[in-house]
């Protein structure tokens, strides 16, 4: 079982990378969330290895928290890799716990190839898993989400929405977070 990958960049797409690691190239599948992280030549990857009767896969992570979602993802009945990597491309683990909070039905829709029925069932299965995910997130990113939320709440908005807006946020720092919630909350 392949757990992690430490090697050279060689070529990297949107769903892609490869990575010489000791004279072997590996294809290592990655998120959109990944795939713009990725600045560096060296990188170093946790990986979840999937073995098939006709393939064996690799699927990248930088972030420990999104490699956590998507096993847990894996384990849902009718959710398989390329559901669970598009989930994980949609959202940042927090941005989903929030979703996973809210039982944001139309938040899980969002994400291509899921319908209402598999949306149900996913935030059904994942019922408190919020809290582990949350748990598993950086604590730089817990304190940037905390400080935009307190600035939101004193502000005059409500705890939920703040929290629904703040899970479709991408900004990494604190001012500009709080400046992209404050133009989707002006259209709620």
């Amino acid at each position: 079982m392949i757990v992690g990958l430490r090697g050279k960049v060689i070529e990297k797409e949107p769903s892609f990378v490869h990575i010489e690691v000791g004279g072997v190239i590996y294809e290592v599948f990655i998120s959109l969330q990944a795939f713009s992280a990725l600045r560096e030549d060296e990188v170093r990857l946790h990986t979840t290895h999937i073995i098939r009767e006709d393939a064996q896969l690799l699927y990248g992570f930088l972030d420990k928290g999104e490699k956590t979602l998507f096993e847990k993802l894996l384990k849902i009945n009718g959710v398989g890799p390329k559901v669970a990597m598009a989930i994980c491309s949609t959202y940042t683990p927090s941005q989903f716990a929030v979703v996973i909070n809210n039982k944001d039905i139309k938040a899980v829709q969002l994400v291509p190839g899921i319908g209402p029925k598999s949306a149900g069932r996913i935030l059904v299965e994942l019922n408190g898993f919020d809290a582990e995910l949350v748990a598993s997130k950086s604590p730089t990113t817990t304190k940037i989400f905390d400080q935009a939320t307190e600035a939101l709440e004193s502000l005059g908005f409500k705890k939920d929405k703040i929290s629904k807006v703040l899970s479709e946020c991408r900004s990494d720092d604190t001012a500009s977070l709080v400046k992209e919630a404050l133009k989707l909350l002006q259209t709620i």
